[in-house]
């Protein structure tokens, strides 16, 4: 059986590495230079532009005419300055707060909190903002300027290392400044805010609010839905752009920099020799990829593309293209599209979307090949997919389908049935509970296919 096992999860995952054509479908567009894009926790999207305006993109692809914040007077912007990044609260749905990084007109970082109006949900309250924290920048680039909610509650901040280039004041190993690093804080208690009692540098040496440290300029960050693994793209100095994976999202990691440019030694003034330092699980130059700054995104956690589970879909702003890491941290990239991607975006289903900084436009991640409406491949047809009480096997013309087992992701056998028409078989899956699983299909001529199956 564990060889069994093998064979099929091998043959699965070669199909899904080599199988996904990822396109992408203008969901809307009329944007000027978006940085973020969001969900609070319902269908809307909710759209960051640079210049300092927040609006509602809703599920049919229409904007509001009116913006949901414009704090565009409290901005500088142009650069790596403007309104940066946006989070809902966790009960955002029970005390309508929100949460903005901004830089503002001196140049510094500030988070901010922010109340939606008590008489329309789609206007926020432009006179409630109560300033967490104001951060001094030394430079004008390097502002870092997402922010995320943890599983765990908290409010996660990106700082970048303070401007200039290579990091001149040596902020990203320095854990009594705030800048270079990641942040933490509790936004439910306190004045303002409280300090997590496990952060690591709480009532000892070095900032309260620090997580983890050691980033240049991290430009986008996110929690896997599903386990809550912490993946932070940092943009790299001249060479070489990284994606940073942390499982359980342990306390006080040391990304780095500057004394390393991904895995590669950048600056070793002041690095110690006993430092533990984390390095990539992904990184590219810019000479193999005409790669220039990274765009983080997410880890797919959608239905409707189950060939893309579990992957980490990401782009840099120069070369266009979509790359898709797989949990053996092998890439795949598409063709170039036309524009630069300046972020990503995912709404409440676990759907990603693409947004365009110079065109404006927000795009629908899709995957031509695997599609749940009905999955094919050279020899078999799998429908319907999603499935609620039966799926049909559908044989094609070059062999037989004669013989179909279902596997849970861990990879144990739930179902094994032979199939005896030549043509069509349906089964039973009324049994299974809602989930991903992994159809195994054997052909007449000792073919073997793989899907994806999701029931609901």
């Amino acid at each position: 059986m564990k060889k069994r096992l093998l064979s099929v999860f091998t043959l699965l995952f070669s199909f899904v590495c080599f199988g996904q054509t990822i396109d992408l479908e203008l969901f809307a567009d009329g944007f000027t230079a978006p940085t973020e894009i969001a969900h609070a926790g319902d269908e809307r999207l909710f759209v960051v532009e640079q210049g300092g305006l927040i609006k509602i993109l809703n599920s049919d692809g229409t904007t509001n005419t009116t913006p949901f914040l414009d704090i565009s007077d409290k901005l500088s912007t142009g650069g790596e300055r403007g309104l940066l990044g946006l989070a809902f609260h966790p009960d955002y749905s029970t005390n309508g707060a929100f949460y903005v990084n901004y830089t503002n007109t001196a140049g510094n970082t500030v988070i901010a909190q922010y109340i939606v109006s008590g008489e329309d949900e789609n206007v926020a309250d432009g006179n409630s903002e109560m300033v967490l924290m104001t951060v001094d920048q030394p430079f004008s680039n390097h502002n870092g300027g997402c922010i995320r909610f943890g599983p765990d509650g908290y409010l996660y901040i990106s700082m970048g290392d303070g401007g200039s280039g290579g990091d001149p004041d040596g902020n990203g190993q320095n854990t009594n400044t705030l800048l270079g690093a990641m942040l933490r804080i509790d936004v439910n208690v306190g004045a303002l805010y409280g300090i997590p009692e496990d952060n690591p540098f709480a009532e000892t040496e070095g900032a309260d609010e620090i997580w983890a440290y050691g980033l240049r300029n991290a430009w986008k960050f996110s929690f896997d839905s599903s386990n809550g693994d912490l993946w932070i793209a940092d943009v790299g100095q001249n060479e070489i752009e990284e994606i940073n994976k942390i499982s359980g999202n342990p306390a006080g990691v040391n990304y780095g920099w500057r004394c390393f440019e991904g895995s590669e030694v950048y600056n070793s003034d002041g690095c110690s020799i006993v430092e533990m330092f984390t390095y990539p699980v992904y990184e590219y130059t810019h000479t193999e990829t005409d790669g220039c700054s990274i765009t983080g995104g997410y880890v797919y956690r959608g239905s409707t593309y189950p060939g893309l589970q579990g992957m980490y879909i990401f782009s840099d702003f120069c070369h266009n293209q979509i790359g898709m890491l797989d949990s053996d941290f092998n890439v795949t990239y598409t063709e170039a599209f036309s524009g630069n991607f300046t972020t990503f975006g995912q709404d409440v289903n676990g759907e990603l979307y693409v947004a365009g900084g110079n065109s404006g436009e927000i795009y629908s991640i899709v995957d031509t090949e695997l599609s749940t409406n009905t999955v094919n491949t050279t020899n078999f047809k799998v429908y319907p997919n999603p499935a609620n009480n039966v799926v049909t096997i559908q044989s094609g013309n070059t062999t037989t389908a004669t013989h179909a087992e279902i596997y849970d992701m861990g990879g144990k056998l739930l179902l094994s049935q032979n199939l005896t028409d030549s043509q069509s078989n349906t089964i039973n899956v009324a049994a299974l509970p809602s989930g991903l699983y992994i159809l195994n299909i054997t052909g007449s001529n000792g073919y073997n296919s793989n899907h994806k199956l999701s029931v609901e």
